[in-house]
């Protein structure tokens, strides 16, 4: 744990800093804007959305099921092994898999970071 007390120690004291003044960080604490522009969100229509979901749909049952198994297994293999991933990642994009295909197998290996909750 010392590297993550380290890490939440210096952001204390920068944080610390900042609201003293002792920092400037130009926007936050020296030179704001008087009035905040407008953020123009992007709102994706849902029709947009369903017709996103249809055509994923639809590349699923027309790619090859056999050949995005075989590639998603290499990249396993590879990551379980430390080889590159780039070719086994260009092979499994070639065959179609999904970018949420591929990041699961990845998940299998590696695992997923969870930040750990110091008391």
């Amino acid at each position: 744990g010392y590297p993550q007390r380290e890490i939440q120690r210096a952001a204390y004291e920068y944080q610390r800093q900042v609201e003293s003044g002792q920092r400037v960080v130009v926007g936050v604490n020296a030179y704001r804007m008087e009035e905040e522009p407008e953020v123009d969100f992007l709102r994706v229509d849902e029709r947009v959305q369903r017709e996103q979901i249809d055509r994923l749909e639809r590349l699923k049952r027309q790619r090859s099921a056999r050949a995005v198994q075989q590639a998603l297994e290499q990249v396993k293999t590879c990551a379980a092994s430390g080889q590159n991933l780039m070719p086994a990642f260009i092979d499994a994009v070639k065959a179609y898999a999904t970018l949420g295909e591929i990041c699961g197998v990845l998940r299998e290996i590696f695992g997923e970071y969870r930040e750990p909750h110091f008391q």
